[in-house]
């Protein structure tokens, strides 16, 4: 439905008036009447539209006007805008009993096209006046336009996220924001009195800005070109939080101006992610008084949430740190990401500060809208000594960054990011997810004083929508990590992945086996200095060690029933690991020795921690079944020994470890969340 305005004509004045082609000026026809009036005539230039709702009751003389009543109506629409003001005219004769003419009422009418336009169909181009334009709807036949949160920064040194400059200081910096065109038609200028101003909520002003540009083309072939031949020193801000509504010019005949809107903050508790722009007509009143909008035309954003990438996803470069004791863990990762065929980037001493844990530091994640997309950091907020990597060494141009401080929250080690972990796609009773499901670890629901990650972290994972969290129990570990005790391999059948679980049950197992078939004196840790070994036969009769694990199976088949419900996964789509845990007097667990599912998985490629397990005829037997199980998955399982420098301080090759992927091929607006 065309949007209308009411308009009142005047006797024996002539009223002026802007009519935005697309919409409908309504005349109420009795109210500008004279007394006595019984009909009426319309008279209008070639241009101009009308109809009388309702349709006047035929009269049996033909050349008699129109029956005038009470309910008549009268609907102007006009097709093309005007060449000069005022070129348009509409005229209502009104008649009494014996059509003699009581009054005349004129119209000068000034057509102008009016088009706040985005890309609203998702295909990097911004067509014009695209019905759904202010409204957003999700799913592949969804509709609304996207923005990026600026948060990467163009310059490589005095490093400020672009977000937090109210300026375009580089041509690079509008490749991150959305363009908006401004299209009109119609005279040099407007009728005098009239303007167009643009406005923002102040809610929404806290979200986004909006520049202008210089050029003036409405092709977006010409607007790349212009991209990379011109360095822009100013584009001048439009609308910010300082400034809610701009009046912006009117440059006559057809003419496109060039729009761009920048996004400023993530979709979070308080935020929905939806901003909206309007465009509106401005009529003067009379003198003293302020204009009154006549038109408005709004578009809707929809903010880009950061987005997880999984373990099946193909990596970019691997992230190390390089400490005073940690070579041998370093030349083992080399090693396998070299043999790989992806980039090592190692974090040395002065930037770390003898800080390893650089899984715990941050999560890597991207943004992404039809035009753009660039990987985003996620700074947790442990604020250890790797606290300015992220800031210091990612942070950069098309590279972003986001964190989330807690302000009235104590930060613990369920903060940290290993603790926070992306499953591959999965479809759960016939709801699909197709950029998979993130995965946190709390305290157990039941628990008073248990730990849990801040709720500052929690409402910031919820609110991105498209990876619908699942809340693990992961309180009982010393650490409290969910990669402690799980992880996702790529798999060439079924789901397309495994996930692989820690289980005392299997390395209970397999040390029976070993019992059984007479190698119970095989010892664990040899040639592990300043460790002493110990035989399967002594740890098959350790009673407070075997009641440890049963306590941590426990645990991990609560997780493990989560997880099958929650990713509708089979028992055939998970594969236990032989992994046995030590319990202290406060009944949180540790690997007893390393944590084989504490892995990096570098697409065909996993970098396992070696478990110095019994050996028997010359060969480990927890590697020999870790290359059983990964072997029937065709992939290839390197040992790195991360003994000393890692898992004697709680932590193992994933903790150690960060990997950058490959963004999804599914586009997170296709999905219906």
């Amino acid at each position: 439905m065309a949007p209308t305005r009411t308009l009142r004509l005047q006797l024996g004045t002539a009223t002026s008036a802007v009519y935005v082609v697309g919409t409908e000026l309504t005349v109420g026809l009795h109210r500008s009447a004279p007394p006595r009036s019984k009909y009426f005539s319309v008279r209008c230039s070639p241009t101009v539209q009308y109809k009388i709702l309702p349709p006047p009751p035929p009269q049996e003389d033909n050349s008699m006007p129109p029956l005038l009543t009470p309910k008549s109506v009268l609907i102007i629409t006009m097709d093309a805008a005007s060449e000069h003001a005022y070129d348009n005219k509409l005229s209502v004769r009104y008649y009494g009993e014996k059509t003699d003419t009581l009054g005349t009422a004129v119209l000068h009418l000034t057509a102008i096209e009016i088009s706040l336009d985005v890309d609203a169909d998702r295909d990097g181009v911004v067509e014009k006046n695209n019905p759904n334009k202010g409204s957003w709807k999700w799913g592949p036949n969804g509709h609304g336009a996207i923005l990026l949160v600026n948060c990467d920064c163009e310059w490589l040194y005095k490093k400020k996220q672009d977000s937090e400059c109210n300026q375009v200081t580089k041509v690079s910096d509008l490749q991150d924001m959305s363009r908006m065109i401004v299209r009109t038609s119609g005279p040099a200028q407007l009728p005098e009195g009239y303007k167009l101003a643009m406005h923002i909520s102040q809610s929404d002003a806290e979200s986004i800005r909006v520049f202008r540009g210089r050029s003036q083309s409405g092709a977006m072939n010409q607007f790349k070109n212009f991209l990379l031949k011109n360095f822009i020193k100013d584009y001048p801000l439009v609308l910010s939080a300082e400034t809610l509504s701009q009046e912006i010019p009117f440059n006559g005949g057809t003419s496109e101006v060039d729009y761009y809107v920048e996004g400023l903050r993530f979709p979070d508790k308080d935020f929905d992610g939806l901003v909206t722009i309007s465009l509106s007509l401005l009529e003067p009143t009379s003198q003293g008084f302020p204009e009154t909008p006549i038109f408005t035309d709004k578009v809707v954003f929809r903010m880009a949430p950061w987005i997880m990438t999984p373990n099946t996803l193909e990596p970019v470069e691997v992230f190390v740190c390089s400490t005073s004791d940690n070579y041998q863990f370093l030349k083992g990762m080399k090693s396998l990401v070299q043999h790989s065929g992806y980039k090592l980037k190692v974090c040395y001493e002065y930037m770390n500060r003898g800080d390893r844990w650089m899984q715990d530091e941050v999560e890597f994640g991207y943004i992404e809208a039809p035009h753009h997309r660039f990987p985003v950091v996620l700074d947790s907020p442990r604020d250890m000594g790797l606290q300015d990597f992220p800031y210091e060494e990612l942070l950069g141009p098309d590279f972003g960054y986001v964190t989330r401080m807690a302000v009235d929250e104590e930060v613990d080690s369920l903060d940290s990011f290993g603790n926070l972990e992306v499953s591959p796609p999965v479809t759960v009773n016939g709801k699909k997810y197709p950029l998979g499901r993130i995965i946190i670890g709390v305290a157990f629901p039941t628990a008073s004083k248990g730990r849990n990650m801040t709720k500052v972290v929690q409402d910031f994972l919820w609110a991105q929508k498209v990876q619908e969290p699942i809340a693990l129990f992961s309180d009982w570990l010393v650490v409290g990590h969910v990669d402690e005790f799980m992880t996702f391999v790529p798999a060439p059948d079924r789901k397309g992945f495994r996930l692989l679980l820690a289980s005392p049950d299997a390395g209970y197992k397999l040390f029976q086996e070993l019992q059984h078939d007479g190698h119970g004196q095989a010892k664990m840790f040899e040639g592990i200095p300043e460790q002493e070994p110990i035989t399967v036969d002594d740890i098959l009769k350790d009673p407070e060690l075997k009641d440890s694990n049963d306590y941590v199976q426990g645990c991990i088949d609560w997780n493990r029933d989560v997880l099958k419900k929650e990713l509708g996964l089979e028992e055939d789509d998970i594969i236990d690991l032989p992994i046995l845990f030590t319990v202290d007097k406060e009944n949180r667990a540790v690997a007893f020795y390393p944590d084989m599912v504490n892995m990096i998985v570098l697409g065909k490629n996993l970098g396992i921690p070696k478990p110095f397990g019994p050996r028997v005829d010359g060969n480990c037997v927890l590697e020999a079944e870790m290359c059983r199980l990964m072997g029937e998955l065709e992939l290839s399982c390197t040992f790195i020994d991360d003994y000393a420098s890692y898992h004697q301080l709680l932590g193992e090759v994933h903790c150690g470890s960060n990997v950058r992927r490959q963004p999804f091929p599914n586009k997170w607006w296709n999905l219906e969340p």
